[in-house]
């Protein structure tokens, strides 16, 4: 099966969007249905979506570990939401997907550049690229 990237940048926007949201309503002591907030984001019902969003959800304890590590002199909780979502979205496709690491660090890096600032994209492709150099050949 083809996957059209343009289609999968598109859906990562879209996880982006939700895990962005999910955070806002942590940080703010809300409850939520991540089902509920996956459809308020996107229109249609997509596995890809859901494989990250749950991905993330499932091992955010591991993946903000991760990104502590790696953030130099930073925790992951003093960026911004949206920041925090890429990064974390990030992180899940490298270590637990599939996904080419190239893909993976190139989509960060196109979504931070649209929805981040110019030093926290250089941040999040700083700890994407360690993260992808340091998994090393056992996992590539």
């Amino acid at each position: 099966m083809v996957i059209d990237v343009a289609n999968r940048s598109e859906l990562r926007k879209k996880c982006m969007t939700v895990l962005y949201q999910m955070e806002v309503y942590d940080k703010n002591k809300m409850q939520y249905n991540v089902d509920d907030v996956i459809k308020e984001a996107t229109d249609i019902d997509n596995e890809f979506i859901k494989e990250i969003v749950y991905g993330v959800i499932t091992h955010t304890k591991e993946i903000d570990e991760i990104a502590n590590k790696y953030l130099d002199g930073w925790t992951i909780d003093r960026l911004g939401n949206t920041d925090i979502a890429i990064l974390r979205m990030g992180i899940f496709e490298l270590l637990y997907t599939e996904t080419p690491p190239i893909v993976v660090i190139n989509e960060a890096i196109e979504l931070a550049k649209a929805y981040s600032d110019d030093s926290v994209r250089k941040m999040i492709n700083g700890v994407l690229d360690k993260i992808y150099h340091d998994k090393g050949d056992d996992n590539a």
